[in-house]
């Protein structure tokens, strides 16, 4: 019964899972008394072998391992302590001979100071290096310095290879290029500042023009609204009594001289499509427009009157690259008027006058410069009055344009210029005057 009760206490004593005696502190403390573990094992290895084996029934066990860790942890932090002890003593000593003028014990002290302080101090600065720099910055700045200790012990132990007066030299022209390095940097920013205060103004241009663009529209629109303001009643009728008419070129003359080519472009085709430039017919008595049965207002060449008069208001313009199609610009003075490559198809030029003005490469396509035959076609006169059935004095005084390039112009007004512009104009016709007479004279 005996064996059989200690078989029987033996095999559950095999079965029971390991005890806490088992993880009891003393084996923990032989350890530590012999500061050393097991070869190759670490602490994180340690520590995850006590994880594996962690239960409700080893947790005192294990919180009693990881004080003795902390113990070990403590152990070192003695060492340190007793290395700081002895570099200070070490410290003493240097003080000590550097007093008593004792070249021995002051070096002695020197020596054991200066190795402590590193032993101490090494493991601290490889920790806030590898924290600080990465190793590419690690490598540059190791080979850096050895360049220049090369540097430095080529100039110490090869001095019979240098020639120290051509290294003078040498030194002398190096200066001088490094200050013409530095002119031609100080020139380099210059340039860039320019370059840059260009493009800042360029810009700033561009934003002035964009807002002088709208400003000028806006005032466009006005001048539309008052314009139409002046001459319509609540009827419809244009109501373009003299007075009326009198403020509507004012504020035309105004305009046009305040605007651009192109706003006077937009200002042109306005009054003309508006029949504010035509000249209408009107009753003798009442001065209002008659309609001449069609939708539309009858026009009389001789005896009608315009809502504005253009007059001069256009004299030396300059309305180059605009588009004038279908305008009347009859009896305007365009005298050294820019129409340098203006778009004038079906426009109306008759008794218009054209001398010294520009319209080389302009579009005349359908234009119309007179009425009435080319045969007794003439240009307007100032003492004798227009003849719209047979044509004479009904033209546009061309005498001296310039017709270089114009596109499109057809052989009446090619005849009919080639007639009036003058010697000098003629040369400028596309196609030439060759076998035209110039009944101009001159």
């Amino acid at each position: 019964m005996s064996i059989e009760s200690n078989s029987h206490s033996s095999q559950s004593r095999s079965q029971q899972p390991a005890s806490e005696d088992k993880w009891q502190p003393d084996e923990f403390e032989s350890i530590t008394s012999t500061s050393q573990l097991p070869n190759g094992l670490t602490a994180q290895q340690v520590n995850s072998a006590i994880a594996s084996v962690q239960s409700q029934q080893n947790t005192s066990a294990l919180q009693q391992a990881r004080s003795t860790f902390a113990d070990d942890s403590s152990t070192e932090l003695q060492v340190t302590s007793r290395a700081l002890l002895i570099t200070l003593f070490a410290i003493i000593l240097t003080v000590v001979g550097i007093v008593l003028n004792q070249p021995i014990v002051g070096i002695v002290g020197t020596v054991a100071t200066l190795l402590l302080s590193v032993i101490i101090l090494l493991p601290w600065l490889r920790v806030t290096v590898t924290e600080l720099l990465t190793p590419q910055q690690r490598a540059l700045i190791i080979a850096f310095l050895g360049i220049t200790v090369s540097i430095a012990a080529l100039v110490k132990f090869v001095p019979g290879t240098i020639n120290w007066d051509v290294s003078g030299t040498l030194a002398d022209w190096f200066g001088a290029l490094g200050q013409i390095l530095i002119a031609i940097i100080a020139v380099y920013v210059a340039w860039r500042q320019y370059v840059i205060s260009k493009d800042l103004t360029i810009q700033q241009n561009l934003l002035t023009i964009q807002q002088n663009n709208i400003t000028q529209q806006q005032t466009i629109d006005t001048y539309f609204q008052g314009i139409s303001d002046l001459v319509l009643d609540e009827e419809g009728l244009l109501e373009d009594w003299p007075q009326e008419r009198l403020l509507a070129e004012g504020r035309t003359a105004s305009i046009l001289s305040s605007v651009d080519s192109v706003g006077k472009a937009k200002i042109l085709r306005f009054l003309s499509r508006s029949k504010l430039l035509t000249p209408l017919q009107r009753d003798a008595h009442l001065g209002r427009a008659i309609l001449d049965g069609s939708g539309g207002y009858a026009i009389d060449l001789v005896a009608g009157v315009r809502v504005i008069d253009l007059g001069v208001m256009l004299a030396g313009a300059n309305l180059s690259n605009t588009d004038l199609r279908w305008t009347d610009l009859s009896e305007a003075n365009l005298v050294r008027a820019n129409l340098n490559n203006c778009d004038l198809v079906k426009a109306n030029l008759c008794r218009t006058i054209l001398y010294e003005a520009n319209l080389s490469g302009a579009d005349i396509n359908a234009t119309k410069l007179f009425y009435g035959s080319l045969e007794r076609a003439s240009p307007r006169s100032r003492l004798h009055p227009p003849n719209y059935r047979t044509g004479e004095r009904t033209g546009a005084v061309v005498e001296k344009a310039n017709f270089t390039n114009v596109k499109r112009m057809s052989p009446a007004n090619r005849h009919y210029c080639c007639n009036w512009c003058g010697e000098e104009s003629r040369k400028t016709i596309p196609g030439g005057c060759e076998g035209i007479e110039n009944k101009l004279g001159r």
